[in-house]
């Protein structure tokens, strides 16, 4: 593939790593991604990182740092450029990204993951438990309260969403002597 080839196929492997990062749901690497696209479409490395660089720059995904690591995660605005341009990869090439992710995904569910709930005490008042279960093991929980209905909705979504970030922070608070 030349970085020269026809603007639809350089859309095209656009959209095919806002794909990956949508169905996946989750931050991942960027050794990961590069492995998941490459085992779907044959790419450079060079080109690759091109194309993370036009879609941070256009701010359809996000990377961060995070234990030396640089992680990608979609944006909103990522998710709505892919819902009107994802028809633009091939039906089969859709097929091979879901089942490669399949794979993956029931690989990562075993290890560990993120859950929340909130429970009404009355009108005013919710318990929020956060909970990482690693191995069907659950490995921390913690309760809060809450004084609305969207504030305990905002921090179950943040705990499954950012439970990664969190969570080694709170870890270290604790064990900090």
């Amino acid at each position: 593939m030349k970085l020269t080839e026809d603007s639809e196929t350089l859309a095209e492997n656009k959209v095919l790593i806002l794909y990956i990062l949508d169905k996946l749901n989750k931050p991942i690497s960027n050794e990961s991604l590069l492995s998941l696209v490459l085992s779907i479409q044959e790419m450079n490395y060079f080109y690759f990182q091109q194309f993370l660089l036009d879609l941070l720059e256009n701010q359809y995904i996000i990377g961060y740092t995070k234990d030396d690591k640089t992680m990608y995660k979609i944006t909103e605005a990522g998710k709505e450029t892919l819902h009107l341009t994802d028809d633009l990869l091939p039906g089969i090439m859709k097929l091979k990204i879901d089942n490669a992710l399949k794979q993956e995904v029931d690989e990562v569910q075993n290890v560990s993951h993120a859950v929340s709930e909130f429970i009404p005490q009355n009108e005013n008042e919710f318990i929020v438990k956060c909970k990482l279960i690693q191995n069907n093991i659950t490995i921390f929980e913690l309760n809060l309260r809450a004084a609305s209905r969207e504030q305990a909705k905002y921090i179950a979504e943040k705990w499954e969403t950012e439970h990664e970030e969190i969570y080694p922070i709170i870890l270290e608070m604790l064990t900090k002597k």
